[in-house]
């Protein structure tokens, strides 16, 4: 059980998981989860309760209008009661890992060393699984304080083949959501946008070491990663916004289970109401009654 759950979080929450007041040393407990000592004890600089207040209202704002750029969102903090300013509004969207999603000239920069790549997903029809795959970040809250979520989904299938939580935005949890991924297909295009976590050479080298075409939108374009908006959509106002998440093993159970259900049960009007998992994996109603 805790091999399982340390194969889906991110380094950063894997801190989380250590228990000082336990029969094993914190030192070995750190090696149980292939957690380098020295990260156990390196200590981020919090956010404050009010930047916690307003991001998790941003959130709720970003998710209905998700085209609302610092200037908008500024004012809609505003209509709500928080004095926010541009300039601070776009800062913390910035550590979010939001911005506006809608057609605009050189929204999204990569970081300058990375290599950029083109989208190729321009008039292309999806018929199949593992014809493409995309990956996206989105902001989770919590009781006190907030984690990013990575997913990879199958864009044929809205299948959600792997996710991770962590609580910085280095993308190491990116590459590890990646990596689980691959250990159970291989999509023929990979699509994300550009952001660095997803352009840096150490996610690249992942998808061009399996021949992987890679695909890149503008983080802003906005019909590029549709699936994986819909997606995000779904899981706020369906879980996250009808939970308080006592802290990151709260938030992972209650998002393990949203999306076993998204998979396995939930069902899909543009699937032919059928689930995610049985068009992934080409599975009729009666395999599934006797699987189960």
């Amino acid at each position: 059980m805790v091999k399982k759950k340390v194969q889906t979080v991110g380094t950063s929450v894997k801190r989380e998981f250590i228990m000082k007041d336990r029969i094993f040393s914190v030192s070995h407990q750190c090696r149980l989860l292939d957690l380098p000592h020295s990260t156990y004890y390196y200590q981020p600089k919090p956010f404050s309760e009010e930047d916690i207040r307003i991001m998790d209202t941003m959130d709720e704002i970003y998710t209905d209008f998700p085209y609302y750029g610092a200037r908008k969102m500024s004012r809609a903090l505003k209509r709500k009661g928080f004095h926010v300013g541009r300039k601070r509004a776009g800062t913390l969207m910035g550590r979010m890992g939001i911005s506006a999603v809608m057609p605009k000239k050189s929204l999204s920069k990569p970081h300058p060393d990375h290599k950029k790549y083109p989208y190729l997903l321009k008039g292309v029809k999806i018929t199949r699984p593992n014809q493409v795959w995309s990956t996206d970040i989105t902001y989770i809250r919590l009781k006190q304080g907030f984690v990013y979520l990575a997913a990879v989904m199958d864009w044929h299938s809205r299948y959600v083949i792997s996710w991770r939580l962590s609580t910085t935005l280095d993308n190491q949890f990116c590459c590890d959501a990646l990596n689980e991924a691959l250990e159970h297909g291989c999509p023929e295009i990979f699509n994300s946008d550009q952001g660095v976590q997803f352009t840096s050479s150490n996610f690249t080298d992942i998808l061009n070491g399996r021949k992987i075409r890679i695909s890149m939108d503008g983080r802003g374009r906005a019909l590029d990663n549709v699936f994986v908006e819909r997606l995000w959509r779904n899981l706020k106002y369906e879980e996250v916004y009808r939970n308080d998440y006592l802290n990151v093993l709260d938030c992972y159970e209650h998002i393990k289970e949203y999306f076993r259900k998204y998979n396995e049960e939930r069902l899909h009007e543009s699937l032919d109401y059928r689930t995610p998992q049985e068009v992934h994996f080409n599975l009729n109603e009666a395999m599934m009654r006797k699987a189960g």
